[in-house]
């Protein structure tokens, strides 16, 4: 039977961890906010007052910011335990490295601090900010609190504390805010933080440079915002792109605050001025399949244009624009889309899967290419297509050379299809069929049947992939003779195998498709 011992005068806390009987000690991780002493909350200021041993980490000058913020609350008789870190960033001859030597600090602390928690004495061991917020007091916390009775008070981070010093909403409504190390790689850094709405990078100093080369290449810097020392003495703040990067301390965070209402995120069309069009590929789905840098082209849009199950997809962003169309007015889309960029928008024209791949891309560079929009900047960001999303399904029936056919013949008579077909499945080409079949296109599923059976065996694996990626997705591999084109609708994809292409059961009962890579020798 376990017990909980509380610090005399005051009530445990909801969530504290239990203390086994062999214990008496209490250990509480005490935050203590972003630096100003008068931002601590009135928990820690209690813990701190009745606590017997104060623990803080410092640098080896042995001055300690989390003791200075809490120095006003400690006694004469506090029993201080000062936990220096035996080094920062320089290196070190430990044989296993910087974490070698940083985990062998942290067992020796905890160590240290293990031997007045068996003595019955109460630990506090302090933390600026959040103890479990980037915090050192964390791997005290994993090293002790399955031993003994364990509190965690928390502390106003600088992230919340960064905002308030800029009064600036960090986010609002259905904005999703990223919290990111600067001590990322950059190039991942830049992925995230194009593909989000707001964003706060913590540990700046050395890593600044990094830091404000993603914001630009992620095109976020002209929004980004710069804090150093929150609360405390030294505070300043302003634009990250005006800040010397040589002038930046390690307690300095940027910020890219809630994009709703701010002026600078997203400007408002200039008279005269040329916007552009930005073709994007939603993927074959949801948001799941968006790329980061489509995700960011989607939130800097201030108008979006596509046909209207595709811009469902979308998230709803406050001050868009939306324009919603029928699938087959592609040629009038791509021309509403650059007339709207001429007149200073940036618009981004939204399509399914890939936009290169049988979608919008073709008919806003067609247009584009006219002598009245020669002027007009044209971007196209890739998706992922419904082929590439089908075979992943399946396994990997595109692992080998293929072809790409429409069964369309809204835009092409049948007979180039025809010819099409022959040819590819005479060269032994898997195929991926798009737009197989519709209400109004029945027959076309049926005949590319019998084509494809003058050259390839009645075995021909076929995956039959419909709303991959949705709700509804289903994958069903068939043989080819046994190809049913009542099973065929617009939303279904057909990949067909050539002669190489294998299907197996796994042990789990699923069948998958794969096609070889290394064809027979001849």
């Amino acid at each position: 039977m376990s017990t909980t011992t509380p610090v005399p005068g005051t009530t445990p806390a909801p969530g504290t961890t239990p203390v086994p009987e062999a214990a008496t000690g209490r250990l509480y991780g005490v935050g203590l906010g972003p630096g100003d002493p008068s931002l601590m909350t009135l928990r820690a200021v209690q813990v701190i007052a009745e606590a017997d041993v104060i623990a803080y980490h410092s640098a080896r000058h042995g001055r300690s910011i989390a003791r200075s913020i809490a120095a006003a609350h400690l006694r004469a008789d506090h029993v201080e335990e000062p936990l220096v870190y035996p080094l920062t960033t320089e290196s070190t001859d430990h044989p296993g490295g910087y974490q070698g030597a940083m985990e062998e600090f942290y067992e020796e602390s905890a160590a240290r601090l293990a031997v007045h928690l068996d003595a019955g004495r109460t630990v506090a061991v302090l933390a600026e900010g959040d103890p479990l917020f980037y915090g050192s007091y964390m791997h005290m916390h994993k090293r002790l609190a399955d031993r003994y009775a364990t509190e965690v008070i928390p502390g106003v981070t600088s992230v919340s504390a960064a905002a308030a010093r800029l009064q600036t909403p960090l986010v609002e409504g259905e904005e999703v805010l990223t919290i990111l190390p600067g001590t990322l790689p950059e190039e991942e850094l830049t992925a995230r933080l194009a593909a989000t709405d707001s964003a706060v990078v913590m540990k700046l100093g050395r890593t600044f440079p990094a830091v404000r080369r993603a914001m630009e290449a992620s095109g976020r810097l002209p929004e980004a915002r710069y804090v150093e020392r929150a609360t405390m003495a030294g505070e300043r703040t302003g634009m990250l792109a005006d800040t010397d990067p040589d002038s930046v301390p390690y307690f300095a965070v940027a910020v890219l605050p809630s994009r709703i209402g701010n002026p600078g995120s997203r400007p408002a069309p200039e008279a005269g001025v040329t916007g552009e069009v930005v073709v994007v590929g939603t993927g074959p789905a949801g948001p799941l399949w968006l790329t980061p840098e489509t995700r960011r082209a989607l939130s800097d849009a201030d108008v979006l244009v596509g046909y209207t199950t595709y811009l469902n997809r979308v998230p709803v962003r406050p001050g868009q624009i939306r324009h919603g169309s029928d699938n087959k007015v592609e040629s009038e889309r791509a021309e509403f889309a650059l007339d709207l960029a001429r007149r200073g928008h940036r618009v981004a024209v939204v399509s399914g899967g890939d936009p290169g791949v049988f979608a919008m891309a073709t008919a806003v560079l067609e247009a584009a290419s006219q002598e009245e929009h020669h002027d007009i900047p044209v971007r196209v960001l890739p998706g992922v297509t419904a082929a590439n999303a089908a075979a992943a399904a399946a396994g990997a029936p595109l692992g080998h050379d293929y072809a790409t056919i429409s069964l369309s013949d809204r835009l092409k008579p049948w007979e180039v299809i025809a010819e099409r077909l022959h040819a590819a499945a005479g060269a032994d080409l898997v195929l991926a069929l798009y737009n197989p079949g519709s209400r109004s296109r029945t027959w076309q599923v049926g005949k590319a049947r019998e084509l494809l059976l003058e050259h390839r065996t009645p075995d021909t694996p076929v995956v039959l992939a419909r709303d991959v990626g949705g709700p509804e997705q289903s994958i069903r591999i068939a043989r080819l003779a046994d190809l049913d084109p009542a099973e065929v609708d617009m939303r279904t994809l057909l990949l067909i195998g050539s002669s190489q292409t294998r299907v197996v059961r796994r042990g789990d009962g699923r069948q998958i498709v794969w096609t070889p890579r290394r064809y027979p020798e001849q």
